[in-house]
């Protein structure tokens, strides 16, 4: 069979082009593994992997022929793994270096090298026990990965269909291709580590969110309760739309959850003369109740990436007609985020009982909402509210 000839230098920019774009350090490696085995026509080809979380090197990949496979996952190293050695203490890789790779036909050359024999650091003895490991992991060749002086990965070389050896052309490219992927997988890692911290960030936050609305109805006991129950019906109003055919953006529920359960935080401002009033308000004190949108959006503002909880706090209040607070904005100018509260917020608050009168029945509650339609409430998620109440899902 004729050698094929490999244009490895093309064949190393268009990998490195491609590692750009992937985040996904298992599917980057099962794509380049699988590559070199098909190009280069290898019998296998596999890729040891670093876990950080374990510290220690797991086979994550192994493509090939049927029989030189090896089960992915289950051959994990530590550190104290002849091969893991060899690769990460200073005092041995002076027997890669020349190559940039661990040859096995290189193995007895060193073996007889007077430096290995009387180096006195073991270096003889490493050298049969990862002999020994090589032929266990169908491997002739076995490259380091390396990002920083920290080991990434080892990319294992099987037999070539051939039978030939690989040459210093071909071992220069493998070095090169595994120090991309060293980069590529550091980055893939950074970029989990980041999705991690923000998983944790945002749990923190929504953990705060409901501390934090938990501690506004401790200020009144006639809204106990208030908070989970808008959420929920904002939650269930907003499933209804999407089962519909409304089309939502990106995290819209997250946000719609957030800003439910913050929705009245600017109470807070609020004195508890007001707050807990067995009276109607005067004028003034509505003014100033309604100050807790606004109060609501300054508490809030500091925090980056919730713009969208943010307005639906501020704008929970604005009427469909434009006669609402605080800014009288009208029709699709209110947030969907907004009108989905408002019309749950108003649900629950006809519903339950308050310092001032007795709550309606749902029956009762679904006839007054559905009068302000289009006047006070969106039409849409008023819709939503009708067809929950039918199913008796409310």
């Amino acid at each position: 069979m004729p050698t094929i000839k490999i244009d490895y230098k093309r064949e190393l920019e268009a990998a490195s082009k491609g590692m750009i774009l992937i985040h996904d350090p298992k599917l980057l490696i099962k794509l380049i593994v699988r590559s070199i085995v098909q190009k280069v026509r290898l019998e296998h080809a596999g890729m040891i992997l670093y876990d950080p979380l374990k510290d220690s090197y797991v086979l994550a990949i192994s493509r090939g022929e049927s029989g030189s496979r090896i089960p992915e996952g289950f051959i994990r190293f530590d550190r104290h793994s002849p091969l893991i050695r060899l690769f990460i203490e200073k005092e041995y890789k002076y027997l890669v270096a020349n190559r940039g790779a661990l040859v096995s036909d290189d193995i007895n050359k060193l073996l007889w090298q007077e430096s290995v024999i009387s180096n006195g650091t073991g270096s003889k003895e490493i050298l049969h026990e990862v002999s020994a490991q090589m032929p266990r992991l169908n491997a002739v060749a076995c490259v380091p990965a390396y990002h920083q002086h920290m080991l990434m990965a080892i990319l294992l070389l099987g037999q070539k269909h051939d039978g030939a050896r690989f040459d210093q052309k071909e071992l220069d490219f493998f070095s090169a291709l595994a120090s991309d992927v060293a980069m590529a997988i550091r980055n893939a890692q950074l970029f989990e580590d980041l999705k991690r911290e923000a998983e944790r960030n945002r749990n923190l936050f929504i953990q705060t969110t409901i501390a934090l609305g938990s501690a506004i109805e401790a200020k009144d006991a006639y809204t106990h309760g208030h908070t989970e129950r808008v959420t929920k019906y904002a939650l269930a109003i907003a499933r209804q739309m999407e089962s519909s055919g409304f089309n939502f953006p990106p995290k819209f529920f997250e946000n719609l959850y957030i800003a439910g359960l913050l929705h009245d935080i600017g109470k807070i401002g609020v004195p508890e003369a007001i707050l807990c009033k067995q009276d109607r308000l005067t004028p003034q004190e509505y003014e100033m109740m309604k100050t807790h949108t606004t109060r609501g959006a300054e508490i809030l503002s500091p925090l980056t990436g919730f713009e969208e909880c943010i307005a639906g706090v501020k704008y929970h209040h604005e009427h469909y007609d434009g006669t609402g607070y605080p800014d009288g904005l009208k029709g699709e100018e209110i947030p969907m985020v907004a009108a989905i509260i408002a019309v749950a917020d108003a649900f629950d608050a006809i519903t339950t009982d308050r310092s001032y009168r007795k709550g309606l029945s749902k029956d009762l509650a679904m006839g007054e909402i559905q009068k302000f339609v289009g006047k006070q409430f969106n039409p849409k998620p008023v819709q939503a509210l009708v067809e929950l109440f039918k199913k008796g899902e409310l």
